[in-house]
């Protein structure tokens, strides 16, 4: 899940890219319902060669037009927000039931709780952990390996990030600033005790949140941080994206990139950085490994390798997914993060108020990254802790997975059985070290809080 992103959107030739960048949403939309009647008409041809009463559906022509027909319709489709699919998790050998709610809601956020429905409770513990999405251009969905690694033994939170295009004009702008809020918005509402993890994007703006919590001496600051292939300091073997986007400038990505959504969307209007061209950008990174692995969809439809195919499905349903982002927190991040680097530097603001990561001292903090991360470099996120210089020592860890990329940090094989482990491990660790401290603390009272 690349937050480049940031350069990953394709070049508009050209010096005119304000007027090249205004229309190019309503192009896209109307490309799209122009391709309507061609969906449908393959769509339908699809079937026709699928059925079995049509004898044509046993033969290799047969299944070659109704492979390239699915493939033709997948390939045009508007992809929706997709679903969690999470209906139940094992706690202690035992199969419990999990219930998606929603228990905290703004304009551009809302936060799900994964509850899962005990008959009795573990005598485990099972610490809260909040985990921070990023706000990059996929869906918190994403992240469905992520959840169910921790589900077994943590009482799991997630930021569920809007697409701009949904919200009205009247709710308001969003930036980086408001991100920040929203994450300190959410530690309040949950009370001291809580663990929070930041996967890519995130990082910088919770590791500011943090610590402006810790130089407010809240009590709802957490216990620790988790900070996974995050940008900290992209000026650490900066990669293809760090490097564009710092000789692009702001100026060109707001020239280029931004345009406003075109009716009839809710939020009709709003300047935005839209998911297609994040899309693009994801795509034309491993271009070839996408062509590839449509081609073997066709293969696999033809030979009949549904099991193939579904897996294709599954994945490609997530990855093409996107949601545009409001254009004030985009900049905002591009020129804080990757243009300026302001929090490396000591210069990043909120709200006009200094951002000094040295004020913690209270919040343990992991950092994990990947061999083969391409997005966020070997060494960006290991920086916090070059930042965080009051964290004691024993409260400090690092940890460099081999074997894997940027997606790898936060999903997939190594991360259920190397990754999730450790940090499940130094959860528990840090939460033991400091629970009569929580104990001891007279904490804010949630309903109050969630009704301000």
């Amino acid at each position: 899940m690349p937050i480049g992103e940031f350069g990953g959107a394709p070049a508009i030739p050209g010096e005119n890219g304000v007027l090249l960048s205004t229309p190019l949403y309503w192009f896209y939309e109307m490309s799209h319902a122009a391709l309507n009647p061609p969906r449908v008409w393959a769509d339908a041809t699809r079937l026709f060669f699928k059925n079995p009463i049509n004898p044509l559906s046993f033969t290799t022509f047969g299944k070659s037009v109704a492979a390239a027909c699915e493939l033709f319709e997948r390939s045009t489709r508007r992809y929706g927000r997709p679903e969690w699919r999470i209906e139940s998790t094992l706690v202690g050998g035992q199969r419990v039931p999990v219930q998606i709610s929603t228990v905290w809601e703004r304009p551009f956020c809302r936060l799900i709780h994964f509850e899962r429905l005990f008959e009795h409770r573990p005598q485990r513990p099972q610490p809260r952990l909040l985990i921070v999405a990023p706000m990059s251009g996929h869906f918190a969905s994403l992240l469905r390996g992520t959840v169910e690694a921790f589900l077994p033994n943590h009482d799991v939170y997630v930021t569920d990030w809007i697409d701009a295009r949904t919200v009205p004009l009247t709710d308001g702008r969003f930036d980086l600033d408001d991100y920040i809020d929203y994450v300190v918005d959410i530690l309040h509402m949950l009370g001291g005790g809580t663990h929070v993890v930041a996967v890519c994007q995130p990082s910088v703006p919770v590791l500011a949140a943090v610590a402006l919590m810790e130089a407010d001496d809240d009590p709802c600051v957490p216990i620790s941080m988790v900070l996974m292939g995050g940008p900290i300091d992209t000026r650490v073997n900066p990669t293809a994206v760090n490097t564009l986007a710092e000789h692009r400038g702001i100026d060109w990505f707001r020239t280029h990139v931004i345009t406003k959504v075109p009716f009839p969307n809710p939020g009709f209007m709003r300047d935005v950085y839209p998911g297609f061209l994040q899309l693009n950008g994801f795509v034309s990174m491993n271009l070839d490994r996408h062509i590839e692995a449509h081609k073997q969809l066709f293969l696999n439809l033809v030979r009949g390798d549904g099991d193939s195919a579904q897996k294709h499905k599954e994945f490609y349903d997530e990855y093409l997914a996107v949601m545009d982002l409001a254009a004030e927190f985009y900049l905002q991040t591009v020129d804080t993060v990757f243009v300026r680097h302001d929090l490396p530097n000591g210069r990043m603001t909120h709200r006009g108020r200094r951002v000094d990561p040295a004020r913690i001292k209270r919040v343990a903090l992991l950092t994990i990254e990947g061999e083969h991360d391409d997005i966020s470099g070997v060494g960006q996120t290991e920086a916090a802790h070059h930042l965080c210089v009051n964290i004691p020592p024993d409260r400090q860890a690092h940890w460099l997975q081999p074997g894997v990329g940027h997606y790898g940090v936060f999903n997939g094989s190594r991360f259920r059985s190397e990754i999730a482990p450790r940090i499940a491990d130094f959860v528990l660790t840090m939460g033991q070290a400091t629970r009569g401290v929580w104990e001891r603390r007279r904490l804010p009272n949630r309903a109050a809080l969630q009704q301000a």
